[in-house]
């Protein structure tokens, strides 16, 4: 039997490899070099012990990755970057915690003071948690790399960058921090749909601190050069807020023009207190990226997709180390940081990590099932208008087909997001709807495992609504989308029987 079993493997054909570039072919040279240099190097003739042999081998692999550190090969992919978030490692050289036998999970520090050294100089160690927490720091450090992933993935970059990140203890703490960094006054231009807590926010808390706003349509370049071009005074630091995918209408602004809109109209005016930050939160990194579209910051409620368990409040804001106002914008941040201590707690950093392991499994998933149901919804007898940005009819589509697609090439990798919003005939309508779903549940906010519905002009402050009174938000989770078609089925067929029945008393 052992004859035969060798015979066979002999006569086996091997299995085709899959192809190999040009980056494989340099390292496979690379591996014979090195290790052609460590045999002559060496003057032990004698046999290699296994220990020996995976010292050896641990060595030449360092080598290996020296050379593609320098040049930009073999670089790891999103996802494993997503899958490895908050990891240290034994043989990283660059990492912050390099160790032996280093945990697979990121240690939760709760600490919130750390003894002080016999000298009474604490040098780079930390001091007090308001200032610095290692878990809190693995999270930004995780984040400034994710951000940064579509440039360091460019030929011509020959190093690794990492945008500077603050984690703060909600995604409106960071608003207000980001506010704070800025010099006074501020004036915001944001967008006519928008998440209804920034206006709140600017009507409520910071209206008497020097911090104006105007509406403007994002999706006009025109508008928004001729809003810029109004407000370039000497004296006003200007901010312009885009958020796309919008909440809850899923318009898509071009980051890209908005910023070359910004960067003309500053180098014309000769000021640079003119800023671009995103509201990224619909669309997390493995979605876009907007630092490498030309934003001077980006920012997310990690409430949302990057926490994904609905179990996390927290806010982060990534700021461009390419853009001049993205550097100014960083060190002033970390001021405020540090001074007015929003900041998000260890424990929060820690849940946040373990959501970005499986982010691009998520968001994938999300995406898939957001479209199917999209495109349900858009046919279906009762609904007046379905908003989602992967639909051929969504005005901005061709625009979602180039900018939502961090880390996908082919048309079929394209994800657009996994929020939608539809309408109904009215208020009633919705809430008759809203009130017969059950596999879909009726709660606010977004991103989590499970899929929400919201009427969100019932829950808008009312002087200060936009959203149409008979639109329904839907926050797309992993559920099955058969089990998701279904019960919004019965709920629309349910809410058209409640209206006939109402209007037949």
């Amino acid at each position: 039997m052992v004859t035969m079993m060798f015979s066979f493997r002999l006569l086996a054909q091997p299995k085709a490899s899959p192809p190999r570039t040009h980056a494989h072919v340099v390292a496979s040279r690379v591996v014979r070099c090195v290790a052609s240099t460590s045999r002559l190097s060496s003057s032990n003739t004698d046999p290699v012990s296994p220990t020996g042999a995976g010292t050896s081998a641990a060595a030449i692999r360092h080598k290996i990755e020296t050379f593609n550190n320098k040049s930009n090969r073999l670089r790891p992919s999103l996802s494993t970057k997503l899958s490895h978030a908050g990891l240290s490692s034994s043989h990283n050289e660059k990492s912050s915690r390099k160790e032996s036998n280093a945990p697979l999970s990121p240690p939760l520090d709760l600490a919130t003071t750390y003894e002080r050294p016999s000298s009474g100089d604490y040098g780079d160690g930390n001091i007090y948690s308001r200032s610095c927490n290692p878990t809190r720091h693995l999270l930004e450090e995780a984040l400034g790399g994710l951000e940064m992933s579509s440039i360091n993935c460019l030929p011509s970059s020959d190093e690794e960058l990492s945008a500077p990140t603050f984690a703060f203890s909600s995604g409106m703490a960071a608003v207000a921090s980001l506010l704070l960094a800025c010099k006074s006054p501020v004036k915001l231009l944001i967008p006519k749909d928008v998440y209804h807590g920034v206006p709140t926010q600017l009507h409520s808390s910071l209206k008497d601190h020097g911090v104006a706003h105007e509406a403007v349509d994002m999706t006009s370049s025109s508008e928004i050069r001729q809003k810029i071009k109004e407000n370039m005074e000497s004296n006003v630091t200007l901010v312009v807020w885009i958020e796309t995918p919008s909440n809850p209408l899923c318009q898509v602004t071009d980051i890209r023009a908005v910023c070359d809109v910004v960067r003309k109209v500053r180098s014309q005016n000769g000021s640079n207190r003119v800023l671009t930050v995103v509201d990224s939160t619909w669309a997390p990194p493995t979605i876009t990226q907007p630092l490498s579209l030309g934003a001077d910051a980006v920012l997310h409620s990690g409430t949302k997709y990057l926490g994904g368990h609905s179990d996390v409040l927290l806010g982060a804001v990534s700021c461009s180390p390419k853009t001049e106002n993205g550097v100014w914008l960083a060190d002033r941040l970390k001021a405020v940081q540090t001074s007015v201590g929003a900041v998000a707690s260890p424990l929060e950093c820690w849940l946040t990590l373990r959501g970005l392991r499986t982010l691009h499994l998520r968001v994938e998933r999300q995406c898939q099932t957001a479209l199917k149901l999209a495109q349900y919804l858009n046919g279906y007898k009762d609904v007046m208008k379905c908003h989602y940005p992967g639909l051929e009819c969504h005005p901005q589509h061709e625009l979602a087909m180039q900018q939502m697609s961090a880390q996908g090439k082919g048309r079929k990798d394209r994800m657009y997001g996994g929020m939608l919003s539809f309408e109904v005939k009215s208020e009633s309508w919705a809430m008759a709807v809203a009130g017969a779903v059950r596999t879909i549940r009726r709660a606010t906010s977004l991103g989590g495992t499970e899929t929400l519905i919201e009427h969100r002009a019932s829950i808008e402050p009312p002087e200060r609504r936009t959203s149409p009174m008979g639109l329904l938000r839907l926050s797309v989770g992993l559920e099955d989308v058969e089990d998701l078609q279904h019960d919004l089925e019965i709920a629309l067929d349910v809410a058209s029987e409640v209206m006939a029945s109402s209007e037949n008393e």
